[in-house]
């Protein structure tokens, strides 16, 4: 068990509590990871950054998607994962 008498005890403390309430603000407190989700959609296919709200891009087939999130991931050294019309993982790819 850590000492409350070090220095240290405290200092680690007071990052739990900061990143506890950072992210109970929605604020991200870890690195973004730019993996892109290849996954199903209303209209058909979509991208969506890990971590994002937002879809990147919705595309007609999956075949569309995967091309494209391939392109992406590769400018930025990520992986793609891509998933089945359920949601489970079909496959990775990574580039990095």
């Amino acid at each position: 068990m850590a000492d409350i008498r070090t220095p240290q005890f405290w200092i680690n403390l007071a990052k739990k509590v900061v990143k506890s309430v950072l992210k109970s603000k929605g604020i991200r407190t870890t690195a973004p990871t730019n993996i892109q989700h290849v996954v199903p959609h209303e209209k058909g296919w979509a991208i969506k950054g890990e971590g994002n709200e937002k879809y990147t891009a919705i595309f007609d087939t999956q075949a569309e998607a995967i091309e494209r999130a391939k392109a992406i991931a590769y400018g930025l050294g990520a992986s793609v994962v891509i998933h089945r019309k359920d949601g489970t993982i079909r496959d990775r790819i990574s580039y990095k």
